[in-house]
């Protein structure tokens, strides 16, 4: 089977996005054509991962900006980046593509060519960057390799093959005996619905434990390294991700599991010092209380809901870019890479 999560139809400025809310049971798309669709995609999750939100909220900038020219198109497009910008507050990729865009469509004589094109290669540059990643993390694998994985980082979180489960994927087809445990992902299910539907459509073999086995997983399993996306990585490589990150990468301490970070430099946050000064989302209560339909908890009971955690940088082994492997120091070595920003991934 062949799915798409973002797909941009240009004669029709239509963005057409699988609907991640409804998998594994249903494939289904929606089709936006107004910036305040595709933001309420990215609240919703319809679209999530943090590189498929940062290229679905430029491409509801370019909705805007088609049909529009000078103060006109200037002031849409200034309500249309504040309205993106509000959609979720912790995937620094959403900002990162906004700003980058904002240096384009800001300039007096920007026109609307060179909107679009940047838009396109922002596009373009995530499935390369992916492809980059997945490279250098080859080099380290064995030829035998069992993975732990948390939440969803594939071809549903990206434009194409995506960043940690790319990873698992691309070992696979590379000819590796490739075993991948995935946490199923409180509260919203991501690797039991979306992670597992991914490495099926490929052929990975793998299976589903609750989030609660990791440890146990780890000790008996024999896993050779633990692997997870991101949606910011602080200067210092602090990194939060989805909420269970961080007691993935404790288990891996404790049981001598390497914990890798893929990321690509534009998750790299080097204004945020800290994972301190990382704002975490907090959802609706009702996540927890209830899985689908169905409520698990009793009426009235209360219920916290962060969607991310940090996971101190002393818990990292590695942070895996396009441009190579980042090791503690991090503040040293990701300050390094970021000097080779701009160039084509290696």
């Amino acid at each position: 089977m062949s799915f798409r999560a973002i797909e941009w139809r240009s004669e029709a400025g239509i963005l057409r996005l699988i609907d991640q809310k409804v998998l594994p049971g249903e494939t289904r798309y929606q089709e936006l054509t107004r910036v305040e669709e595709v933001a309420e995609a990215i609240r919703d999750m319809t679209v999530r991962g943090a590189p498929a939100i940062g290229v679905a909220a430029a491409f509801g900038i370019l909705m805007v900006s088609r049909g529009r020219e000078g103060d006109d198109r200037r002031r849409a497009l200034q309500s249309a980046d504040a309205l993106l910008r509000a959609s979720r507050p912790t995937a620094v990729n959403l900002f990162w593509a906004l700003d980058r865009l904002k240096a384009v469509w800001n300039r007096p004589e920007a026109t609307g060519p060179e909107i679009e094109a940047e838009v396109l290669a922002i596009e373009a540059e995530d499935v390369a960057v992916n492809r980059a990643i997945s490279k250098h993390a080859l080099t380290l694998c064995p030829q035998e390799v069992t993975f732990f994985h948390h939440c969803n980082t594939g071809s549903l979180a990206t434009v194409d093959l995506g960043t940690a489960l790319g990873v698992i994927r691309s070992a696979h087809e590379a000819g590796h005996k490739v075993m991948a445990y995935l946490d199923e992902t409180r509260p919203r299910l991501q690797g039991a619905k979306l992670s597992s539907f991914e490495l099926m459509q490929y052929g990975v073999p793998h299976a589903i434990v609750v989030d609660g086995a990791s440890a146990h997983v780890m000790r008996t399993r024999k896993v050779d390294m633990a692997i997870v996306g991101c949606d910011r990585v602080a200067a210092n490589g602090d990194t939060a991700n989805k909420i269970g990150t961080y007691n993935l990468a404790l288990a891996a301490q404790d049981n001598g599991v390497p914990f890798y970070v893929a990321a690509p430099m534009s998750t790299i946050d080097f204004d945020t010092p800290s994972g301190d000064d990382i704002e975490i989302e907090e959802r609706d209560a009702g996540e927890i209380t209830r899985i689908g339909d169905c409520e698990i908890a009793p009426p009235g009971a209360p219920a916290f809901n962060p969607a991310f955690d940090v996971t101190p940088n002393r818990l990292i082994s590695g942070i895996i870019t396009e441009y190579g492997i980042a090791r503690a120091p991090f503040g040293e070595s990701l300050a390094a890479l970021r000097s080779e920003i701009g160039k084509a991934p290696v």
